[in-house]
């Protein structure tokens, strides 16, 4: 998560789309850092996570069900938008990337966040799915490219890319190489488990 929200940079006052939000972890901490935030999932039980979450803490979001594909907002509604873990399970997720395009305003970002294909992490998903896991079953995973084409696509311009987790999902040997993993980030995103890219909207 923390590399996510430096890449999200200073958020006090900003219109933020976390579409696909699950239960809302990373809506919770924009809105507590200041942003207007609306959590977008068409996944009613993620929602209702995601509310009990809000209400418990005090914290103040727009949680609503709509289809990533076709959001239910005007052009330029947000400044920025967040999609983690989202390409890989939409159907279409050029698509997605078009509509999450349409609702920023000129000047507004979006930051997209995903498994990379070549990883062990991707790899162990897709044996879940191979058998029989439905969340996992028809997952596509990203390399940097094939994001920042996807960017481009749909009028984005392709900005900073980093690269987080760079050890196995293999329990304690991943807990003890984890702390080498801020060192191995200098090293690009060649070797990393999860991509972390930003688009920005020209003016």
């Amino acid at each position: 998560m923390a590399a996510v929200l430096d890449t999200l940079g200073p958020l006090e006052g900003k219109r933020v789309l976390d579409a696909g939000c699950g239960d809302g972890a990373y809506a919770l901490e924009a809105a507590r850092r200041g942003a207007a935030v609306t959590g977008v999932d068409l996944s009613e039980d993620m929602l209702a996570a995601a509310r009990k979450k809000s209400a418990d803490r005090g914290i103040a979001v727009d949680w609503r069900q709509a289809d990533i594909q076709t959001l239910p907002y005007p052009d330029a509604s947000f400044d920025l938008a967040i999609a983690i873990t989202l390409l890989c399970l939409v159907p279409d997720p050029r698509r997605a990337v078009r509509e999450l395009s349409r609702v920023l305003a000129p000047g507004g970002r979006l930051v997209i966040g995903d498994l990379h294909r070549w990883s062990l992490w991707a790899a162990k998903r897709r044996i879940r799915g191979w058998l029989g896991n439905e969340f996992w079953r028809g997952a596509r995973f990203w390399t940097e490219g094939a994001m920042r084409g996807v960017l481009m696509a749909s009028g984005l311009r392709p900005g900073r890319a980093q690269g987080v987790v760079y050890y196995p999902p293999l329990g304690l040997a991943a807990r003890l190489m984890a702390q080498a993993d801020s060192g191995l980030a200098k090293l690009g995103t060649f070797g990393a488990a999860f991509l972390i890219v930003e688009g920005v909207k020209p003016n």
